[in-house]
Formats: structure tokens, C-alpha cells, sequence
């Protein structure tokens, strides 16, 4: 079993930062990618980056390529989005997800909480 706790959301104004931190409680054979998702009331939940644990690559999607990063630190077993140039349009509760490999579906095992970034104008 796999426990995930995200922090560091908040409150900033437009063009703000953030960063958020998952820290996994272990990775067990077969964790080898972990994903960052977001979601709005009524929405479904989105993925906006992972990376892969092993090789240390990553995914964005392209609706904040340009202004997130995903990264990680494997001795803490955390994985990290900074996010800059925040907009309204980001405000969102952020959940990270674990498995075994990027899956399209999102079906992921193992999730965390989630953590609000509320961004005002």
C-alpha cells in the first residue's frame, strides 16, 4: 500500500506561484510513475504532469507546459510542481496519483487527498 500526501496549495493572485509536494510513504515494486491531476467542481479530474520515477522524465500537458514543472527527489520519495504565472484558470483542488506506468484512463491505484490552489485576479 502506497499513502500519498500532497501540500504547499493556497491562495495567490494572478501571475503568483505555488509549489506543491506529494510525498509517497514508500515506492513499492512496480510504482514507477506519478502523475499530477486537477479538478474543478463539476469537471473531470485532469492530468497536468508526472513524471516517471526511474528515468526521471516528465509529461505536461500543454495547457501549462510553459509555466509548470514537475520534478522530484527520490531520497525523500517526493515528487514537486512548481508553478508559475498562475491564472484564475488554475484554481483547481490538485491530487497526485501513483501506478505503475502513465495510463490514460487515470485509473490510478493509489492517490492522495488533494490540496486547493485558489488563484484570484
Amino acid at each position: 500500500q502506497v499513502q500519498l500526501v500532497e501540500s504547499g496549495g493556497g491562495s495567490v493572485q494572478t501571475g503568483g506561484s505555488l509549489r506543491l509536494s506529494c510525498a509517497a510513504s514508500t515506492y513499492t515494486v512496480g510504482i514507477d510513475y506519478m502523475a499530477w491531476f486537477r479538478q474543478t467542481p463539476g469537471k473531470e479530474r485532469m492530468e497536468v504532469a508526472g513524471i516517471w520515477i526511474g528515468s526521471g522524465s516528465t509529461y505536461r500537458d500543454f495547457s501549462v507546459k510553459d509555466r509548470f514543472t514537475v520534478s522530484q527527489d527520490k531520497a525523500k520519495k517526493t515528487m514537486y510542481l512548481q508553478m508559475n504565472s498562475l491564472k484564475p484558470e488554475d484554481t483547481a483542488m490538485y491530487y497526485c496519483a501513483a501506478g505503475a506506468r502513465r495510463l490514460s484512463t487515470g485509473a490510478y491505484a493509489y492517490w492522495g487527498q488533494g490540496t486547493q490552489v485558489t488563484v484570484s485576479s
